[in-house]
């Protein structure tokens, strides 16, 4: 059984509350647009981190994470990407992977919109967190925390924190 903390879109913002959040969390997953990465080591150094790159990250960021990741989390096929889109509109850039061989898990952020959707065509749960960061149209900003046992996912929670600084 593993607990996950979950989030997207920080674009360099730092808030003391993910590692609040993410306290009772095994592992910390980033779905893109990190924006630093002083930030990616700060969420490393708490506890292990997955990330892709998002469209937003530079060089430095680009040479540590991919676009794409694909793994088995305690018997679950989990794929994330920055840019996916939704059931039903997912983005031409993972589409065809999506339809070829469907993860149990799809994660995707850039939208800065919270979804959590489970796509019965493919038979997987889709997750975007929205967006932790400051930087965009969003009003709230939010994480997302899950546990992942036996291939299933249970006990999800939405975390919400408001966008502007405390």
């Amino acid at each position: 059984m593993k607990r996950i903390g979950l989030l997207s879109d920080t674009h360099a913002y730092w808030d003391d509350r993910y590692l609040k959040h993410f306290e009772t969390c095994d592992e910390i997953w980033h779905a893109g647009d990190i924006g630093s990465l002083e930030l990616a080591m700060r969420l490393q150094e708490f506890r292990p981190l997955r990330a892709v790159c998002g469209n937003c990250d530079g060089g430095d960021l680009r040479r540590l994470f991919t676009e794409k990741l694909r793994w088995t989390c305690e018997g679950a096929d989990i794929l994330m990407t920055h840019i996916g889109g939704y059931p039903g509109h997912y983005d031409p850039s993972i589409r065809s992977q999506l339809y070829a061989r469907p993860p149990k898990l799809f994660i995707s952020g850039h939208s800065h919109i919270l979804k959590v959707q489970y796509d019965e065509k493919l038979g997987l749960l889709h997750i975007n967190p929205g967006a932790a960061g400051l930087q965009g149209w969003h009003q709230v900003r939010t994480l997302v925390r899950f546990t992942i046992k036996d291939a299933s996912f249970q006990d999800l929670e939405v975390i919400e924190m408001t966008k502007a600084p405390l």
